[in-house]
């Protein structure tokens, strides 16, 4: 079986180093976040509209300035929205606070419990912003049919569940995402059910392009070192990917030859 060889990871013409995407919600204060999102050597940083001044509220504090868009790409979501009209509000609103910014996370929720994508409202959403001009990169269930759907609708990237949203029960159908992987024809990213470092490496030994993650850094009972954990634990599972790993056997397998034993 020949190597797996290693390619940049692009989105909408834009090469990053980092392969692991951060929120931004959920720390104690904004000094927690700055420091969390540093350790974990991010550069894409993901941020809800709907729940964070990044300028729509003068005179409050600004994320914008502990995380700054001359360093991080960031990424506006559309978190909180429960419908197709809600979410190409939310876009739109963060295209003008930014300055024409294109690139947005589309997740529109089916209920406030499980946090689910209500999968008919993310097609109709994204099928609006793609014909606007946005870079969508897209938040939906481990479907393979309703990820291919959004490949073809035009989303640049496909962001299916791990597992439900900040319960950190990790990658709860692998299955599904190798399906997804082996069919994608553009970049696949486990997005949300992340609990601890070991499940973003599982997420990046399957194949995915990169993992978004806030629940478990921030919830961590020290978010600037799992910061940190989370850097070494996606750079782990994509060089593991890479590398290819031995066959699982049922029976064992001596490690040493047995040619040539000392009778």
């Amino acid at each position: 079986m020949s190597a797996i060889i290693d390619k940049p990871f692009t989105l909408a013409g834009r090469t990053y180093e980092s392969r692991l995407l951060v929120g931004t919600g959920k720390y104690k204060d904004l000094e927690e976040t700055r420091l969390a999102i540093e350790a974990s050597g991010a550069e894409i940083v993901t941020v809800a509209v709907r729940r964070t001044n990044i300028g729509q509220n003068p005179g409050e504090p600004n994320l914008l300035d502990v995380i700054s868009p001359d360093k991080y790409t960031i990424l506006p979501n559309t978190a909180g929205c429960y419908n197709a009209e809600e979410a190409v509000r939310t876009c739109r609103l963060a295209r003008e606070l930014l300055d024409g910014h294109k690139l947005v996370k589309l997740e529109v929720l089916a209920d406030q419990k499980t946090l689910f994508p209500n999968v008919i409202e993310t097609l109709k959403a994204a099928e609006v912003l793609v014909k606007e001009g946005f870079d969508v990169m897209v938040y939906t269930s481990d479907d393979p049919i309703i990820a291919r759907q959004l490949a073809e609708m035009g989303c640049i990237a496909v962001m299916p569940l791990a597992g439900l949203i900040g319960t950190g029960l990790g990658i709860c159908n692998p299955y599904n995402l190798r399906i997804i992987l082996e069919e994608a024809s553009v970049p696949v990213l486990v997005d949300a059910g992340v609990g601890t470092a070991s499940d973003a490496t599982i997420a990046m030994e399957l194949g995915c392009e990169a993992v978004l993650m806030n629940s478990a850094i921030a919830h961590a009972q020290n978010p600037i070192l799992m910061g940190a954990a989370m850097k070494h634990a996606i750079i782990a599972g994509r060089m593991a990917y890479l590398a290819g790993r031995m066959p699982k056997k049922l029976y064992a397998s001596a490690s040493s030859p047995l040619d040539g034993l000392i009778k």
